[in-house]
């Protein structure tokens, strides 16, 4: 039996807690995040209007000018902006409502640095929009940022409801490779430990 050559590199994926970590079969490690949202497909398109529909007093700060167009590009948004952020580069889940106060942290600086070459936006426009956005969230009190977060909970919730409600023949079925979800804890589990 012939070998190739220890040079061939061989990937190996191992999913963590929604981080990839890969190595080569030379030994080396990296570190590259994956998105934690499987099975949540997020229209930005449709949500980020959804959200300006039911707070029109939110800032659009749509401004900036496309790079490709050298117009002013109005459907990019402080909203679609905040939303590819969270789910694209973050990977948070957008049905849940710590996760978006805790991108709303990242925009006050007070939780994980934001980097403006990463920024949604950065590639497209021609000015990037990272710090014209933090300054915008900065604007919003309290009650603003509230209800900011319950409109997105409430729009990707409803989302993923309907998608689970209608069926679909792409829908994957689950199968002896996919690996099955714990069940959730029930009374009387923990004397099981014992």
């Amino acid at each position: 039996m012939r070998y190739k050559p220890l040079l061939t590199f061989t990937l190996t994926t191992l999913v963590v807690g929604g981080l990839g970590f890969f190595t080569s079969g030379l030994g080396e490690f990296s570190l590259i995040p994956e998105p934690v949202i499987a099975q949540t497909s997020i229209s930005v398109s449709d949500s980020w209007r959804r959200v300006y529909e039911q707070l029109p007093d939110l800032p659009l700060e749509n401004q900036y000018v496309s790079k490709e167009t050298g117009k002013v590009a109005k459907d990019n948004t402080l909203i679609s902006r905040l939303i590819r952020y969270h789910s694209l580069i973050k990977g948070r889940a957008p049905n849940y409502r710590l996760d978006w106060k805790l991108t709303l942290a990242d925009y006050l600086q007070a939780n994980e640095v934001m980097y403006a070459n990463a920024y949604p936006g950065s590639d497209t426009l021609r000015q990037n929009p990272l710090e014209g956005d933090r300054v915008a969230i900065e604007r919003l009190n309290r009650k603003q940022r509230n209800a900011l977060v319950e409109v997105l909970v409430s729009i990707f919730t409803r989302n993923s409801r309907n998608r689970q409600s209608r069926p679909s023949n792409s829908t994957p079925q689950p199968d002896e490779t996919t690996p099955s979800l714990p069940s959730s804890p029930q009374p009387g589990d923990a004397q099981l430990l014992r």
